[in-house]
């Protein structure tokens, strides 16, 4: 039998199927909204909804944005002769913190991990052959993580794009 009442237990449940937040972290951010103004709770539960509600993916990079397509995709001064593919959207925002990237990207949404049932039909890369096939990139970044499930992705999306005759780079690394 439970002592806490019922919403408090459904929001550490909750709060304990987010990644990263174990039961006890659950439980000390569930007592801090207890403790909280009412009206930083409310934000905190419209800022959610709207999250769910106004959060779109980008219909050519596949970016979450809130209007499709993205600011990167609509703006006329990026080089479409580049594309970085990147596993996750968060990739794209360390990318564009460094200034350095004016091309576009593709997010893949995702590695290829046969262990997990990720394979290529469950990623992102159909939808980047068909971005190559008007003849205007030239250049494919492939910015993978640096890992077995972001090299294998990154061999994988060579072979598929080599024949096509764009040219396949990777980040450097090391």
């Amino acid at each position: 039998m439970s002592v806490a009442a019922k919403p408090i237990v459904r929001v550490v449940d909750e709060l304990s199927r987010l990644p990263g937040i174990g039961p006890k972290t659950a439980q000390r951010l569930t007592y801090y909204l207890l403790r909280a103004p009412s009206e930083q709770a409310r934000d905190l539960a419209e800022a959610i909804l709207d999250l769910r509600d106004k959060v779109v993916l980008c219909a050519q990079c596949f970016n979450i944005t809130e209007s499709s397509p993205c600011a990167v995709c609509a703006d006329p001064n990026r080089d479409a002769t580049r594309i970085c593919v990147v596993e996750e959207p968060l990739d794209v925002l360390a990318l564009e913190r460094t200034e350095q990237y004016e091309g576009k990207y593709h997010v893949l949404h995702g590695a290829l991990s046969p262990i997990e049932g990720i394979g290529p039909d469950e990623l992102k890369m159909r939808e980047l052959l068909m971005r190559l096939g008007d003849g205007v990139v030239q250049e494919v970044i492939l910015a993978t993580n640096p890992n077995l499930e972001g090299d294998a992705t990154a061999m994988y999306l060579t072979r598929l794009i080599q024949p096509i005759g764009v040219t396949v780079t990777r980040l450097a690394r090391g």
